[in-house]
């Protein structure tokens, strides 16, 4: 009886540090397996302008939906090597193989465009997203305006739930640390902010190509939500900040003069490629602006000043 019980406590004594290990938040070094897992999680998040810079008449709105391919993890790279060292199994991180994305744009003044998207917290396959992106934008004509430049401004926020760190399987296996646990109910912000600039042009009637390059900086930030057999709950934190230099190229198709689909390679070299497919309904005002310079007011008076010409006789 005394050893039973003197096993039992040292079961627990072993357990003790384990659990407050459990709760304390981690900070990876930014080339760790969890940083550049994060990073990759951000790339299709990120909220680029899939399409080509354009010039619009102030009021006209854009009502889209985007389509993201989501790039694999790679098994080796899933394994979180400092924040759970102990760790065999790699993470759950094919939770969704694409990511959609309602967009609306508005253009206003002085050729400025705002841009807004919000994923609503629906379960698609694993995951269940709560997401909120917007960008600022202002294009510009390039000499006789055949050429058009487009700098903007952009972030996405929110949450993205989903049993990463134990999901059905890994309950299931008996030399995982998840084992005989409760599905994990993970939460994973992505906090991407960027700037971007972006160069199109027409190549016919109704194509245009465009090409750009930026900078993103990523906070992104993971919250572990697991109970295992021993009733013990994971709640630590994972943090890192990174930043990351992006390219980008796709085409616009105006199919008519109310709908546009676009296609568009988005990249930060270091983590993945992304594809990305929109699709657009365009209401309101049409045609572009003029690039012509109105007259001033001066000029306008010596207009109406000016007498008209004497008739011939």
């Amino acid at each position: 009886m005394i050893r039973a019980w003197i096993g039992t406590l040292g079961a627990l004594a072993a357990l003790a540090p384990r659990a407050a290990a459990q709760n304390e938040d981690c900070f990876p070094t930014k080339s760790s397996h969890e940083a550049r897992m994060m990073a990759k999680f951000d790339v299709p998040l990120a909220f680029s302008a899939v399409g080509a810079p354009q010039r619009n008449p102030a009021g006209r709105i854009a009502l889209g939906l985007e389509l993201s391919y989501v790039p694999g993890v790679d098994p080796a790279l899933a394994i979180p090597l400092e924040c759970r060292p102990g760790k065999l199994r790699p993470e759950n991180t094919d939770l969704i193989p694409a990511l959609p994305r309602p967009r609306v744009a508005v253009t206003m003044p002085w050729g400025l465009g705002l841009e807004a998207s919000w994923i609503p917290p629906l379960r698609i396959s694993e995951a269940r997203a709560n997401l909120v992106s917007v960008a600022l934008s202002r294009t510009t004509a390039l000499g006789r305006g055949a050429v058009l430049l487009d700098l903007r401004a952009h972030g996405t926020f929110g949450v993205i739930h989903g049993p990463i760190t134990c999901n059905d399987e890994a309950l299931q296996d008996a030399t995982s640390e998840c084992y005989q646990g409760t599905r994990s109910d993970d939460a994973f912000h992505p906090n991407v902010v960027g700037l971007e600039a972006a160069i199109g042009w027409h190549l016919g009637k109704s194509l245009r190509p465009y090409m750009g390059a930026g900078y993103n900086h990523l906070a992104p930030r993971f919250r572990v939500n697991f109970t295992n057999q021993f009733s013990q709950v994971d709640r630590r934190r994972v943090s890192v900040d990174l930043d990351r230099g992006v390219m980008f190229a796709g085409a616009s198709w105006r199919a008519t003069e109310a709908f546009e689909v676009s296609a568009e390679v988005y990249s930060p070299p270091t983590d993945a490629v992304t594809v990305r497919v929109a699709g657009r309904v365009l209401l309101g005002k049409r045609g572009e602006p003029s690039n012509r310079p109105s007259a001033s007011p001066a000029q306008s008076a010596t207009r109406a000043a000016a007498p008209a010409p004497t008739p011939a006789r």
